[in-house]
């Protein structure tokens, strides 16, 4: 796949989703559930589709809401649900249609104030904040979004009592018990009349936005920020914190500037990404056009995706910064800078995050947890302290408050985005010249992430890899030290495989959305070394599937430049 000539620029018409249509869609599209694409799927981020393909409509968000109803029953949550959504199309109409179906279950909802948007993360701290102390009449909530996905996707989150993402056990459940109602017609499913369920007395209105941007002040040192008079600039890429970020800026005296404050559910203000498509995703440079151009008019600026659960952070000095390039130098800031964090507190990692987060981790002699993709496996170890910081490679992030007490156990884009602020305050240097320091330390990485077809069966057997199906003793002219298919940190199933050798590593998984599968690498030998794991690598995948496929041409690996190779923005 080469990168589509529009890639980078302003959307053209014709790319604009037909809103109208689509809102039509969700209300008058059928799915048929002998399609299994047309069934509820809970992938590593909620449910998610488009209205368009019959996988993202009115049966599906009815569905999935009677499901939730009767997992809070059976597990006796009955406390308030915390309801928030996005600036995406679909969301409007998912949240009137999951209100329906909560308010005639008799639950006890809380919806924005204002009918404001809602960031994942706000939905999280509202969640750990009326759970705090409690042992029974707990909380849970859903996110209505499909996160950074194109203009005509809806998604769907579930966040149980804990905050976080649901772990498989819980959205297993869900899936299968909503797929049930799919199948029999929503047989079974309560509903009544939005005007009624909007006016319900267990419907009520919850201040988000002042709830959780009072409380910031508890995770990053705004002191620091303001004594050294930075300019900030943030573009919220039309997102569900759109209006946060004024009020952060009143509340504790920042020079920032939102770049802008437009919604628009075509999002046609935004760049294009590399594929042609508009996706709002804040780690990627071709959609983060507008705000690079600013770059200069900024000691350091941020954005983050339609969320507000991932971040980008651009500097002066290197630009559009790589997920794994800012992981790394949060995680070195924050272990040399919260001196109440406990002593044996963690940093969380994913298998295919880049190696120099091991570099750094090593440096500050703390341990380790390395899991496998999804936000979901940090939650208990935010919530109990024993991890400091967790993040993932497609720039999800989150870390404990000041006094190492929780803060949010979802991503949570916001934070990041103005640590970034604190560091370049308290250091005197952006992010950037701080990772570049780092490589002078421990190497620099060169890290890239490719992706092939594959069918369903096929996914399936990579999934379910042993070690010793895979005949490998060398990668790359290297000894291969170690073949993974659980993750370090927690023996959980990495869904794939990860080979490790003294200088590089790749690990190979299946998409849990889409028919491909993806292999991730690195190498601290440079560039053309990458190359070689690659190549082997894909070899060694296509022969673990007998795919019995070409390796993939020099022109598609080498399509992502510098500030892109970090990037896992299609996850």
């Amino acid at each position: 796949m080469k990168v589509d000539p529009s890639a980078g620029k302003p959307a053209e018409p014709g790319k604009l989703v037909n809103v109208p249509r689509l809102l039509t869609a969700y209300y008058t599209e059928t799915p048929e559930f002998s399609v299994p694409a047309q069934r509820v799927s809970f992938g590593t981020s909620g449910h998610r589709g488009s209205a368009f393909e019959k996988a993202f409509n009115e049966e599906h968000i009815l569905a999935i809401t009677q499901a939730i109803c009767l997992y809070r029953k059976q597990q006796e949550i009955d406390g308030p649900l915390f309801l928030g959504m996005d600036t995406h199309a679909l969301s409007v109409p998912a949240l009137a249609s999951a209100l329906e179906v909560l308010a005639a279950n008799e639950v006890e909802v809380m919806i924005a104030k204002g009918d404001e948007y809602t960031p994942t993360p706000a939905i999280s701290h509202a969640i750990l904040t009326y759970n705090r102390g409690r042992k029974k009449g707990l909380a849970d909530g859903v996110v209505i979004t499909p996160s950074h996905n194109p203009p005509d996707d809806g998604g769907f989150k579930y966040n149980p009592p804990n905050g976080g993402p649901a772990e498989i056990g819980v959205t297993g459940w869900i899936e299968a018990k909503a797929n049930e109602f799919l199948a029999s017609g929503l047989r079974g499913v309560r509903r009544t009349a939005y005007e009624k369920a909007l006016h319900a007395s267990t419907t009520h209105r919850h201040d988000y936005l002042n709830a959780y941007t009072k409380d910031l002040g508890e995770v990053i040192d705004f002191d620091a920020i303001r004594g050294a008079k930075i300019n900030l600039g943030v573009d919220p890429l039309g997102g569900a914190g759109v209006h946060y970020w004024e009020p952060i800026a009143e509340r504790y005296r920042l020079d920032l500037t939102v770049v802008s404050e437009a919604v628009d559910p075509t999002f046609s203000f935004m760049t294009v990404d590399w594929d042609g498509q508009i996706r709002m995703d804040p780690s990627s440079p071709y959609a983060m056009q507008r705000l690079l151009g600013l770059k200069d008019r900024f000691d350091i600026a941020f954005a983050c995706d339609t969320d507000h659960d991932r971040h980008g952070i651009v500097t002066r000095s290197a630009g559009l910064l790589p997920p794994n390039h800012y992981l790394s130098v949060a995680i070195f800031y924050l272990f040399n800078h919260r001196p109440n964090w406990h002593k044996e507190a963690a940093v969380g990692k994913t298998v295919v995050s880049s190696r120099m987060i091991d570099c750094v981790t090593a440096k500050l002699g703390r341990k380790l947890y390395e899991v496998p993709v999804g936000f979901k496996w940090f939650v208990d170890g935010l919530l109990d302290g024993s991890l400091g910081f967790g993040g993932e490679e497609s720039a999800g992030a989150s870390f404990v408050r000041l006094d190492g007490s929780v803060w949010t156990t979802d991503k949570d884009g916001i934070v990041p985005a103005l640590l970034a602020a604190e560091i370049t305050a308290r250091m005197g240097r952006d992010p950037g010249e701080i990772y570049r320091e780092l490589t002078h330390e421990f190497g620099e990485p060169a890290y890239d992430r490719t992706e092939a077809p594959a069918r369903p069966e096929q996914k399936e057997l990579l999934a379910k890899l042993a070690p010793q199906q895979v005949k490998l003793a060398e990668l790359a002219g290297e000894k291969v030290q170690s073949i993974l298919t659980h993750a370090p940190g927690n023996a959980a199933p990495i869904g794939g495989l990860k080979a490790v050798t003294e200088s590089g590593w790749f690990a190979a998984r299946p998409s849990g959305t889409e028919d491909i599968y993806k292999i991730y690498a690195e190498s601290f030998r440079g560039e053309a070394h990458l190359r070689r794991i690659l190549e082997e690598a894909q070899a060694i995948v296509n022969d673990a599937l007998a795919i019995g496929a070409s390796p993939l041409s020099r022109s598609r690996q080498t399509r992502w430049n510098h500030e892109q190779q970090e990037t896992d923005r299609r996850r």
